[in-house]
């Protein structure tokens, strides 16, 4: 933590386009972690599956349903893992977009709402990834600040429009990709033949 607020104050003399640099950097950093959480997820998910079909080939139907559960579950977490890693995509490119041709302080709009989401969908999994974010999205502020447009406090102020879209896409996009990239329980419906038969 005394490093990463050494870092902020080291990098508070430099021009806005070396910090906006810097945060760009860092938010790809990132977005490798959730990736890399996201693979694990999937081999998690595998194993899951494989011990599910492996209960329900030897008729075993109460440990079939608590892996198809917990299958569920990781398959929930990985759903909110891969929206984040596209909102934050989608971040990095504009902010890619800005440094390259554009005004930065316009960016600085919905891009630290945008970030601020994310961080809050991935506090409860990955909260080394959501402090970090945090700290990301509080240098953008600075950079803001510092290149003349004061921004409001997006921890108190609703979202942007912009924000929520771009959120609302990456859910979309997550939910068919979850869909393709792993396979269908096969278990499906078998609770509701337990509670018919029991």
């Amino acid at each position: 933590m005394i490093s990463r607020f050494g870092e902020r104050l080291s990098s508070y003399g430099l021009p806005p386009r070396e910090r906006l640099i810097q945060a760009i950097y860092r938010l790809k950093t990132q977005r490798r972690k959730l990736e890399d959480h996201l693979e694990r997820l999937r081999g998690y998910d595998k194993a899951l599956l494989d011990r599910c079909v492996k209960a329900r080939m030897v008729h075993d139907e109460s440990r079939a349903i608590m892996y198809a559960n917990e299958c569920a579950e990781v398959r929930r977490i990985a759903k909110l893992t891969l929206a984040s890693q596209l909102a934050l995509e989608k971040a990095i490119l504009r902010l890619e977009t800005v440094k390259e041709f554009g005004d930065i302080a316009s960016a600085m709009n919905h891009i630290p709402q945008v970030i601020q989401m994310i961080r809050s969908q991935i506090a409860g999994i990955m909260p080394e990834t959501s402090y970090e974010l945090n700290d990301i999205c509080a240098a953008l502020e600075d950079i803001a600040l510092q290149t003349g447009e004061a921004i409001a406090d997006t921890s108190l102020q609703p979202s942007s429009e912009e924000a929520q879209t771009i959120l609302k896409e990456a859910n979309i996009i997550a939910e068919q990709e979850v869909k393709e990239r792993f396979p269908e329980l096969p278990v499906r419906g078998l609770e509701a033949e337990q509670e018919d038969g029991g």
